[in-house]
């Protein structure tokens, strides 16, 4: 089963439900805002992806971060900003089995999850 990790109210959340939805796939949604993100959780992103990847800097959040924390950016100091502040980190993310995935692309969704 897919696991969905992301923000209930994010936009590119929605079009993710909708796309797994309306492709009949079965998931399970974790909310980091109501299910909170564990640093357990946070350390298996940073061993699949990069934090180029995982970090939104796009978004309001990383905007509002003072100088100091955007400014050498650790594996351990943005762990603890993403578990700080889980809407730093890039969404959506799904896990289906062994394979990762990260941001909304349905051409790769298409490829990668639909048997």
């Amino acid at each position: 089963m897919i696991i969905l990790y992301g923000i209930r109210n994010c936009d590119t959340i929605k079009k993710t439900l909708q796309w797994l939805e309306s492709n009949g796939l079965e998931y399970q949604f974790h909310d980091y805002r109501k299910e909170g993100i564990e640093a357990s959780l946070i350390h298996q992103f940073l061993k699949q992806f990069t934090l180029e990847e995982l970090i939104n800097k796009r978004g309001t959040t990383w905007r509002k971060l003072p100088e100091s924390d955007k400014q050498g950016l650790t594996l351990e100091n943005a762990g603890k900003l993403m578990e700080t502040n889980p809407s730093l980190i890039r969404r959506p993310i799904l896990v289906d089995g062994d394979r990762w995935l990260i941001g909304f692309d349905p051409q790769i969704f298409n490829e990668i999850l639909i048997p």
